[in-house]
Order: structure tokens, then C-alpha cells, then sequence
């Protein structure tokens, strides 16, 4: 380790069911885990903060468990943005020159700018603005076109965008439990970077973030973000129809759809049976495991149908040649990638992120890609602010808005 300070890097993951806190720290050979911390989520629905005070309150929880596993305080973090109020939209622009010229930090961001004046509602602010490739001429496909000459230049991107309103009061929810935020980033690209393989990208991919309050989505192609969606269905509400057709509270339909759910009722064998705790005081009842299974098949079917035509009504499904990549905790239930395999007609694969030096082994989960990968964006960021990555990333970095590619 050099003789100054090491520096760190946080990532909280505010969601509905729990809220994740990652602490890790940066050495010369990269990253390694610091400490970490995780309380049960409170005053969040889908992603969008409904009790201000009983956030901050689990926010602060998860923090100090980090702050005491680290063995050092937290005063920054990034923090990931997610729910059924995110939009994303591909955009172009470009400028035209009177003769040829060669393109430099300039012209690019002069193109940039083209392409990131969209009318917006009041209500919303660009959370990212991600290249996809600049036109040269009418050459496409150009990646960096830093020092080529063209007499015009034109660049496609992905527009993220979120309600103010809902980022600023997670912003502010952290800030009061003694947070500053540094950056936020929409889930799923930083989700991308713990579970994604440069062939996905390449071939076409569709990654999906099933959390407990929604399915957060982001489609590559070439490398680039294609695509970007919110689908309103999360482990939720799986839970929620077992409580309403075993007629069994929320906490007890959640174990029985961990312990015993599956989302393909033929695989589950067709004697078992589970004991079903009943409400209020009355004994609790043995029920077909079946039930359970034919129950969980009919939301799990409606999840990847809407996924399908989201990805259809986009444009970029028949672009996914690589497939799904399922992430976040919903996505452990048993059967679900049969179902996503059935409606879709596409391959797919359960998400397993990679894991950071000296991380207890249990976070190289589903339910962890998330934050960890924000913090690997987080540092594949400042690397690039520091200008220490060579050619595109680094120098794009700089030119594209307030958070890049």
C-alpha cells in the first residue's frame, strides 16, 4: 500500500425489501472489501420513498453496521436509483462544419449537446447520458473520433431519465442520515458491471434486476446501452398473491415462497405438502406445495410477457442474441428462468456477480450485483476522471454530462 491515506469507495443500495451498504477499499492492486452492512428497508414502495423519517432511519442502520465493520466512518457514497419512475429514450444530434476539419474535445461536445436537448417534463432530470456511437460522414459506427477528420459529425446516445422529486428525496433521505452523495446511478448499468461478460455486451444482452418492488432492465448491443425500462412487477408481489391464495400473512407467504415456491408447479412433487400458518389465531393448515407453484406460475408468466413486449414494442429483442441475465433477489425463485426461457424464447442465466478481494463469500450472491457493482462503476469512474484509462472511456468520460458512459 502507497504511505497516504487509502482511499475508499461506498455504494448504498436503498430497496424495498432492504437497504445494502458496501464499503470497499482502493489498493494498487484494485479493490478489496472493507465492511458492509444491511437492515430490513422501511418507508419505501417500489423504489420511491413514501416515509421520509423511516428511511433515514434504515439507511442510518445500515451505515453504522458498515461504519463498524470497516472500522471507519462514512461521509460519502454513491447511491443507485431505481423504479417504475425511470424512462430511458435513445436520442442523436449533430453539427455540420464548411469544410472538413479535424474533431476534437469540441466539436464532440458541441454534438453531444445536440443530442441531449430533448423536451423534458418539469419533473425530470437526465440521470445518464450514455454513447452509442458517433457518425462520421454518414460512416457509422465510429467509437472515439477524436483526431478524424469529417465535415460532419453526429453521435447517437441513451437517455436515462428519473422524476426529480423521487431521486431528490433519496438524495435528501441519505444526506439526513449523515451521508453526502456523490453520485447516483441507475441500477442496472451499475448492476452491468458485476455480472455482465464483454461478449454479452457485444452480442446483445438483456439484463434484468428483479427486486422486490420492481424489474429494473438494460439492454446492450455493440457494446452500447440499447435500451432501458422499468416492468412494475417485483418479488412483492409474488409474495403478496401466495398471502392472498393460501390466506396467510405477507411474512409467512415470504418464507413459504422462499422455502418451498416455485414458479413451475410440474417440477414440485405432486404429494408434498407444506404447513400454512392461517391469520389471526386459528391453527395453521397443510396445504398442497402444488398450490403454491400454481399460484407463483401465473405472475411469473405475466412478468416475462411484459418484459417481451417492452423489448419488442423497442425494438431489441430480437437483438438479445446472448439472452437474459436475471439479478436481484426475486430472481432465486426456483423455476423463474424456465418461465423467462418459455415466454421469451431466449437463453438465460442466473446473474452471479463477480466477487471483490477478501468478501465473505456469502455477498457473491444474486441479491449483492447490484451494490457491488456500483461500486465498480464507481471506481471504473474515477479512473476514467483520472484520465488514467487509455482511449475512449477516459476521454468520453469527460465530455459526456454530469454522469458518463
Amino acid at each position: 500500500m502507497p504511505n497516504h491515506e487509502p482511499n475508499f469507495i461506498t455504494a448504498i443500495d436503498v430497496g424495498s425489501a432492504k437497504t445494502s451498504v458496501l464499503v470497499a477499499e482502493v489498493s494498487e492492486n484494485g479493490l478489496r472489501y472493507r465492511g458492509h452492512g444491511i437492515s430490513e428497508s422501511r418507508g419505501l414502495r417500489k423504489g420511491v420513498i413514501t416515509d421520509l423519517d423511516k428511511a433515514v432511519s434504515c439507511i442510518q442502520k445500515a451505515v453504522e453496521h458498515a461504519e463498524d465493520v470497516a472500522g471507519i466512518p462514512i461521509e460519502h457514497a454513491l447511491i443507485g436509483i431505481a423504479g417504475a419512475h425511470i424512462r430511458g429514450m435513445n436520442s442523436h444530434g449533430g453539427i455540420a462544419f464548411t469544410r472538413a476539419r479535424e474533431i476534437g474535445r469540441d466539436e464532440i461536445r458541441q454534438a453531444v449537446d445536440k443530442a441531449r436537448t430533448v423536451p423534458l417534463p418539469g419533473d425530470r432530470e437526465i440521470l445518464h447520458l450514455l454513447p452509442q456511437e458517433f457518425i462520421l460522414d454518414d460512416q457509422p459506427g465510429v467509437q472515439d473520433p477524436t483526431g478524424m477528420m469529417a465535415t460532419r459529425l453526429e453521435v447517437r446516445v441513451h437517455i436515462v431519465t428519473a422524476s426529480s422529486s423521487a431521486t431528490q428525496n433519496l438524495v435528501t433521505a441519505v444526506n439526513r442520515a449523515g451521508v453526502h452523495v456523490d453520485d447516483t446511478i441507475f441500477e442496472p448499468l451499475a448492476c452491468a458491471d458485476s455480472v455482465l461478460r464483454s461478449d454479452e455486451r457485444e452480442l446483445g444482452v438483456c439484463l434484468v434486476d428483479l427486486g422486490a418492488g420492481s424489474c429494473d432492465l438494460i439492454v446492450f448491443q455493440q457494446g452500447a446501452v440499447a435500451h432501458t425500462a422499468v416492468i412494475p412487477i417485483g418479488g412483492d408481489h409474488f409474495t403478496s398473491d401466495l398471502s392472498v391464495g393460501m390466506c396467510t400473512g405477507l411474512a409467512d407467504a415470504e418464507t413459504l415462497k422462499k422455502n418451498f415456491g416455485n414458479a413451475v408447479p410440474t417440477l414440485i412433487p405432486e404429494g408434498n405438502e407444506v404447513e400454512v400458518p392461517s391469520v389471526g389465531d386459528r391453527p395453521s393448515r397443510m396445504m398442497s406445495q402444488r398450490m403454491a407453484g400454481e399460484i407463483l406460475e401465473p405472475r411469473a408468466r405475466e412478468l416475462f410477457e411484459l418484459l417481451r413486449e417492452n423489448l419488442r414494442h423497442a425494438g431489441v429483442l430480437e437483438h438479445c442474441i446472448a439472452g437474459l441475465v436475471l439479478s436481484g433477489g426475486a430472481s432465486r425463485l426456483p423455476g423463474i428462468m424456465d418461465v423467462a426461457e418459455s415466454v421469451l424464447r431466449k437463453a438465460a442465466r442466473l446473474a452471479w456477480p463477480t466477487p471483490m478481494a477478501r468478501m465473505p463469500s456469502f455477498m457473491a450472491e444474486p441479491e449483492f450485483s447490484t451494490v457491488l457493482g456500483m461500486v465498480y462503476y464507481g471506481h471504473r469512474a474515477r479512473l476514467a476522471r483520472g484520465l488514467q484509462e487509455p482511449g475512449f472511456g477516459s476521454r468520453m468520460k469527460a465530455l459526456f454530462a454530469r454522469k458518463g458512459a
